[in-house]
């Protein structure tokens, strides 16, 4: 189930090198936020790391939030960084794919990685410059209609399986 990562419509991926301002970027552009529809979307996402550094991949797909059904998914090794990048990571690719599902849905993001959710939503500040990069990445992608749920471990199986099959295969 592991597949290349894919560019969203209209600009760069977090997989992309240099950090150069695209057209969905400028003063002119409203980043995909314009336009809500009536859908809504569930964004699972999950990233893990075998040691701190270490080998790591991260799972995500996109649930339709009426019916449940996945509607993408996704599975990528990282090669060896930290946990808490494949966490940004997940959440990134689950962003993309829910934007080229439908740039105006409403989504819930749920991660088990306190760390991320509390960042994205604003109540954690963003302190290690690695994070940064990813933070502004999923902030580019981020829909007008979001919200965040963190779970406890275990309950993004979905996900969590994407990354198991990364970091086994």
């Amino acid at each position: 189930m592991a597949r290349a990562p894919r560019l969203p419509q209209g600009g760069p991926s977090i997989f992309d090198a240099d950090e150069q301002t695209t057209p969905e970027e400028g003063p002119e552009a409203d980043s995909g936020r314009a336009g809500a529809s009536t859908r809504s979307f569930i964004v699972e996402a999950d990233g893990g790391s075998r040691g701190n550094p270490g080998p790591a991949a991260y799972g995500a797909l996109v649930r339709d939030a009426a019916t449940g059904e996945v509607l993408d998914a996704e599975g990528m090794t990282l090669g060896v960084t930290t946990n808490n990048v494949a966490e940004y990571s997940a959440l990134v690719a689950g962003l993309e794919m829910a934007r080229r599902l439908d740039p105006g849905a409403a989504i819930e993001v749920r991660m088990d990685s306190r760390l991320v959710v509390e960042q994205m939503a604003g109540r954690w500040k963003v302190k290690h410059p690695s994070m940064k990069p990813l933070f502004a990445a999923a902030q580019r992608l981020l829909p007008s209609r979001v919200s965040w749920t963190w779970e406890r471990r275990g309950h993004d199986k979905g996900a969590d399986a994407l990354v198991d099959a990364g970091l086994d295969g």
